[in-house]
């Protein structure tokens, strides 16, 4: 079920990753908002293809996005293992950020759905505060179950956006927004993780250091030890492209 992309991509374990680096990256989303068509983008890391690898709705939902992102420092070394290199990460932080800058020029309008009322009202508040240019046209807590789902859609659909950036669970976020994303009809709909929880001030993001060394997931290991049971996964995808190297890149 892949689908052919209008950019280059790498399969990594069946996931197909852009190629393209972040300035290529916001360039495409730049004409999807344009187009007025349903786009959904996921920021993907090694924890997320390990889950497609045990889950084929879930792979076949990551398949079915129109562009996925390598936010993870270990998708971009499964790449080059199976030998078929990445530019290098394009993070959704680092996205999110760029998409708001490039949104004060054309005056895009963004929604923001997740996380806890307080959070996402202070990161509505500093974004704003940041973009001045940008219209944040809306925001809600990420605390609804199915039930509510048409009146959430309905409220993004009045709100019009150009960027839904959605922060739920990491089991529920991406699938959410694949289920959803004709009926709320916004150009660019991307799942952004923990980044309201940095932007609000909540969590603070990895020190330098730990980016330079690509630690990052150690860092939000020893800020959020609740999330060990997620980071096993990481062992298990290192020691699955050493095994399968020569299969990492294969396209299914």
């Amino acid at each position: 079920m892949n689908q052919t992309k209008p950019f280059p991509t790498v399969s990594v374990f069946g996931v197909p990753f852009s190629k393209m680096d972040m300035k290529d990256t916001v360039k495409y989303l730049t004409e999807a908002v344009k187009s007025g068509k349903p786009h959904q983008v996921i920021t993907a890391n090694p924890i997320m293809v390990m889950t497609a690898e045990n889950n084929p709705e879930y792979k076949a939902m990551m398949q079915s996005a129109e562009i996925i992102v390598p936010d993870g420092t270990g998708i971009v070394w499964a790449a080059g293992v199976g030998g078929d290199p990445l530019e290098g990460r394009v993070t959704g932080f680092d996205l999110l950020h760029e998409l708001l800058r490039v949104g004060e020029t054309y005056r895009w309008k963004f929604y923001l759905l997740g996380t806890t009322a307080e959070v996402i009202q202070e990161a509505a508040n500093r974004l704003q505060m940041q973009y001045p240019a940008a219209i944040i046209c809306g925001y809600r807590d990420g605390f609804f179950g199915p039930e509510e789902d048409a009146a959430v859609i309905e409220e993004i659909r009045a709100a019009s956006p150009d960027i839904l950036f959605v922060a739920r669970g990491a089991d529920n976020q991406e699938p959410w927004i694949a289920k959803h994303k004709q009926a709320m009809q916004v150009p660019v709909v991307m799942g952004v993780g923990g980044s309201f929880d940095i932007i609000s001030g909540k969590l603070k993001r990895a020190p330098k250091v730990f980016q330079k060394l690509r630690l990052e997931w150690f860092y939000r290991l020893l800020k959020e030890p609740s999330r060990y049971k997620r980071m096993l996964a990481l062992p298990k995808f290192v020691v699955k492209v050493l095994r399968e190297r020569e299969n990492v890149t294969k396209t299914s």
